[in-house]
């Protein structure tokens, strides 16, 4: 059971972890790819109040949490700073960027960008270089292809470690959307494998229990769930319905007065003309609250946040239609008018359906039980490990007393071998005359 509450707690971490680091990562690319002026969108005042307009140079994209974000942001600011290509990157559609079609007009840029773009390739060469040192002496294995090593970051080209040309741009691109493209996936993997070690936890617990005592774990389980689906119905992801609602709970406006165009601006936070992925989450907290509160017991926020992206995830489907991860107000107006905004599906919440078939947990459990054999072998030789140091360590404090007892007797022998002196420090013996 040890080992098994490790695992679980790892696999916990990872997910929270991953859900932190990277919860911004969307926002960034594809500003990257778009880098369009937000349109100024008309407001009614009277509907509205304490409405202030965002000054659009203020805006910052948050940290992707990529490896290369920083390197990432730098090509960005010095590439803008060129106006032939960023008019082009202006009218550039998300597939001509991902195609690699836009990376050709970098050879069309002006010499001091060129320069300076070298100069950011370099240091991140350097940079990535000093991982790879980092690694090779973490592995002490002199066995070890650098090469494939350096395979590992395809964001740019490593055959020409000086120069930043097109290849690099276009790498960049591909990797950024590569790397977001899987993003949700993992995500949902990581979702799987958490609730498969949570029902794995539980029944070994069940084992550990007499006959009488899990038939009350068993009641109260089922109790729990029975509990946490009692909840009140939850709106269809993107309806009339649920934006209503926002619309009046969350932003306090009369319902009877909701007007798409004026929510889109109100829940356009940053004032870029688009809901990105993270305005969209937001919108989906009041549904989120029906069934989900963290001070009862059976109501999981790991599960609350996979329910949040799977909404993100189907309200992208039906109104992103570019695909480019945004939500532009002319696809958000398109969406309202469709037959789905007004009369929609009713919205199956994850308590309703199967994370995992029988057949996935127990390929599951026999992963987990190769992993805690590893980890007990590991565990096994760090304890011999840890009594050969202490045994080291007694040896040589034993050593040292014997040392110490040696220069102790020398020390004795040395006093004995000097003549005693007289009273007051004068010699007892007198000179001859």
């Amino acid at each position: 059971m040890k080992w098994r509450t490790i695992l679980l707690q790892y696999w916990f971490f990872l997910v929270t972890y991953v859900f932190i680091l990277l919860q911004y990562w969307f926002f960034l690319v594809t500003y990257v790819f778009t880098a369009l002026e937000a349109v100024p969108i008309d407001i009614d005042k009277t509907k509205v109040k304490n409405t202030q307009p965002v000054d659009s140079a203020k805006i910052e994209p948050p940290d992707t949490g990529l490896y290369y974000d920083e390197y990432l942001k730098q090509v960005i600011d010095v590439l803008e700073t060129d106006n032939h290509f960023r008019e082009k990157l202006q009218k550039a559609d998300i597939e001509e960027i991902k195609s690699g079609r836009l990376s050709r007009e970098l050879d069309l840029v002006s010499h001091h960008v060129r320069t300076k773009l070298d100069e950011l390739k370099r240091q991140e060469v350097a940079r990535l270089r000093m991982l790879i040192k980092a690694k090779l002496d973490s592995l002490q294995d002199t066995g070890i292809d650098h090469h494939a090593l350096l395979k590992q970051f395809d964001h740019l080209n490593h055959l020409n470690p000086d120069k930043f040309e097109s290849t690099d741009l276009d790498m960049l691109i591909k990797a950024a959307t590569s790397d977001l493209e899987h993003y949700d996936k993992a995500r949902h993997e990581e979702f799987k494998k958490y609730e498969m070690m949570k029902e794995h936890e539980r029944r070994e617990y069940l084992k550990t229990l007499t006959e009488e005592k899990r038939k009350e774990e068993e009641s109260k389980f089922e109790e729990m769930k029975k509990k946490h689906g009692n909840h009140p119905k939850v709106n269809h992801p993107g309806s009339k319905d649920q934006l209503k609602e926002v619309w009046e709970e969350t932003d306090g406006l009369d319902p009877n007065d909701f007007d798409p165009k004026t929510f889109f601006k109100l829940h356009d936070v940053n004032g870029d003309g688009f809901l990105d992925e993270q305005e969209l989450e937001a919108l989906f907290t009041k549904e989120l609250e029906k069934v989900y509160d963290p001070k009862n017991e059976e109501d999981d926020m790991v599960e609350m946040e996979e329910e949040r992206l799977r909404m993100r995830e189907h309200v992208m489907n039906e109104v992103d239609t570019n695909k480019d991860r945004l939500v532009t107000l002319e696809e958000f107006l398109k969406a309202t008018e469709k037959r789905e905004f007004l009369e929609p599906d009713s919205w199956e919440t994850l308590d309703q359906q199967q994370f995992f078939t029988e057949e996935e947990l127990k390929e599951y459990e026999n992963l987990i039980s190769v992993q805690e054999t590893e980890l007990k072998k590991k565990a096994d030789e760090l304890q011999k490990q840890k009594e050969e140091l202490q045994r080291q360590h007694d040896q040589l404090e034993a050593q040292k007393l014997e040392y110490h007892q040696v220069v102790q007797q020398m020390e004795q022998k040395k006093l004995q071998a000097i003549s005693p002196s007289a009273p007051g420090g004068e010699s007892k013996i007198q000179p001859h005359i």
